[in-house]
């Protein structure tokens, strides 16, 4: 979700992590899958980019049907 969001706003990830105000490495582990998105993390994500529950919810269901489609 986190690669998604980011590739939304058209952001490598740095400059998505300066926003997000966290390290690089942070996003990039996270999107590879070797951490876990922190609830820390999470509200950063949603605050920089103003992001609510629908939104959220949008995204993932959007993610879903993509993975299901592929196969």
């Amino acid at each position: 979700m986190v690669k998604f969001i980011r590739k939304s706003y058209n952001m490598n990830q740095r400059n998505f992590a300066q926003v997000v105000n966290c390290s690089f490495s942070l996003i990039a582990l996270v999107e590879v899958g070797k951490r876990r998105i922190t609830e820390n993390l999470y509200n950063k994500i949603t605050d920089a980019f103003n992001l609510d529950e629908k939104q959220l919810k949008e995204i993932h269901s959007h993610l879903i049907e993509s993975s299901q489609n592929k196969y």
